[in-house]
């Protein structure tokens, strides 16, 4: 299994983390996901659907905010994932996170995971 780091993008309030873990990648996002960081967790996301990764992982255990933007950069992520035969799953939601999922109910979409472990077990293939 690969653990390499793939890349990163950082922006003062947001970081981005990106690595490989076999047939999935895992994207962690680390801070405020707004209308003015979105991009810089759009762009690895379509990158990574480009280059084939289809099982996407969202880790979310440093993820502080998100707002409706930041959503709608997940729910467009996870139909191109869809559409190519994948998924985006959710993992480590911190609270404040996950009200706006519920709320939303944006968490119905989304396969949600207690931990990236247990995103990355569910692997099949």
């Amino acid at each position: 299994m690969d653990h390499g780091t793939v890349g990163s993008a950082r922006s003062g309030r947001l970081l981005v983390e990106v690595r490989e873990e076999g047939s999935s990648a895992v994207v962690a996002p680390a801070g405020e996901l707004d209308h003015h960081t979105a991009d810089l967790l759009r762009e690895p996301l379509d990158d990574l659907l480009e280059k084939g990764f289809s099982r996407l992982v969202v880790d979310c255990s440093r993820l502080e905010f998100c707002d409706s933007t930041g959503l709608n950069v997940l729910l467009g992520a996870r139909l191109k994932a869809e559409a190519a035969g994948g998924g985006v799953h959710l993992a480590a939601m911190q609270p404040v996170v996950a009200r706006v999922f519920e709320i939303t109910g944006a968490e119905a979409v989304f396969t949600v995971h207690d931990s990236v472990a247990a995103a990355l077990a569910g692997e099949t293939g």
